[in-house]
């Protein structure tokens, strides 16, 4: 048997930095160095590193049960979801372990809702180009990432992917006797941190109640106070009918939710879905004691407040390096910043100042720092960027 340096699969393009532990906005390397932390597991870490109130929910929950089957009932799942119901528009969840597992049960719910209607022949999801629904095969299918689709084999059937803002094919495509749903992210995270306009928001909507399609919102990524709302959808003043969630929900413990509204949820009869791990109590306990937090309305001030001054400082920036930065995008925390140079130059450079930022298509950078980032923080988050675009710079004029 030959043993190989590296046992792992070849699936990440790592960055040479080996984590040992970390504490709030605060990441530490295996020798003791500090970074900046602005990925946060991508969005995941909705607190940053380590919260202690996080810790001790999960601390004391480990000494009561870590895991039971869903044969039995888990009250804490009732808990929470009466938490989340009681802060969204839905009026029921199905708690899984990631925010794929949520997208594989809103897209079966999607059709099980129309073939309980009589209307078996609606199963074509409408997606848009530059998504990310996850990581599963029909969750990459309903993304249409043509590089994560490679070698797969043929795509599923049953996905539309059109371009992103085109409302003349979204129309087209609504009004199809197979159209089910219209599925979208509200900011496409790692799409280029792309914000949808509000009035696109609505008018999905109005597509959907016009032609009898459900609405599907993933707020994976945007949700849970990241766009300074607990959901991005409340900026339309607009309701879906089925919301997926998750990262930031366990705080970086690993839960996802799909949520809905009666109608449609009450359509999964038993034996239709499920989950060994999903909703475990371990999981239950901390989401329960994150969600409580993130959606605090001193947390959301929090993220309006700071990120407004990210903003201003990340304009002073662009009038600084227009060589290097091209736009500001996103909404809330996730923040996408389009720039000339090679994003991974820019990511690499960017760690060398002991700073982490996430990479995104269309050649972006993310900054998604905790939602309780303070603004002493978010100021040497703009010290250390305007370090990495100056010596980006000088490199290039070298």
């Amino acid at each position: 048997m030959t043993v190989l340096s590296d046992p792992l699969f070849g699936v990440y393009n790592r960055a040479p930095l080996r984590v040992d532990h970390g504490k709030g906005v605060w990441l530490y390397d295996q020798e003791g160095v500090a970074y900046l932390d602005c990925v946060q597991g991508v969005a995941t870490n909705g607190l940053g590193h380590a919260h202690p109130a996080l810790v001790e929910a999960l601390c004391d929950q480990a000494q009561k049960l870590w895991h039971v089957s869903n044969i039995f009932t888990i009250p804490a799942q009732e808990d929470l979801a009466r938490a989340l119901t009681q802060k969204s528009f839905a009026d029921k969840v199905f708690f899984a372990n990631s925010g794929a597992e949520a997208v594989e049960c809103a897209l079966k719910l999607v059709r099980k809702y129309h073939d309980a209607k009589g209307a078996s022949e609606r199963v074509d999801v409408i997606t848009f180009e530059g998504a990310f629904h996850g990581r599963t095969y029909a969750s990459v299918n309903a993304g249409g990432n043509e590089t994560y689709l490679k070698g797969f084999g043929p795509r599923l059937p049953g996905f539309v992917a059109l371009p992103f803002g085109d409302h003349e094919a979204l129309t087209k495509a609504a009004a199809s006797p197979t159209a089910a749903a219209i599925m979208l992210e509200p900011v496409q995270g790692e799409g280029g941190a792309r914000a949808l306009p509000i009035e696109c928001l609505k008018g999905v909507r109005a597509l959907c109640d016009q032609y009898g399609l459900l609405m599907v919102l993933d707020e994976i990524q945007i949700g849970m106070g990241r766009s300074g709302k607990l959901w991005a959808y409340e900026y339309a003043q607009i309701e879906p009918d089925i919301m997926t969630i998750a990262k930031a929900l366990g705080g970086g413990f690993p839960v996802g939710a799909c949520l809905a509204r009666a109608e449609v949820a009450d359509t999964m009869m038993v034996g239709s879905h499920g989950s060994t791990f999903g909703g475990n109590p371990l999981a239950m306990a901390v989401a329960a004691k994150a969600f409580e937090l993130v959606s605090s309305p001193e947390i959301l001030d929090n993220v309006l407040k700071v990120s407004n001054f990210l903003r201003q400082q990340l304009a002073g920036l662009l009038e600084a390096y227009p060589d290097m930065i091209e736009e500001i995008r996103g909404k809330g925390l996730l923040i996408g910043l389009k720039v000339k140079p090679n994003n991974r130059d820019v990511m690499k450079a960017a760690r060398e100042n002991n700073l982490l930022i996430g990479g995104g298509s269309d050649n972006c950078v993310r900054l998604l720092p905790p939602l309780n980032l303070t603004q002493d923080e978010a100021s040497e988050v703009i010290s250390r960027l305007d370090s990495t675009f100056l010596s980006l710079r000088k490199s290039a004029k070298a």
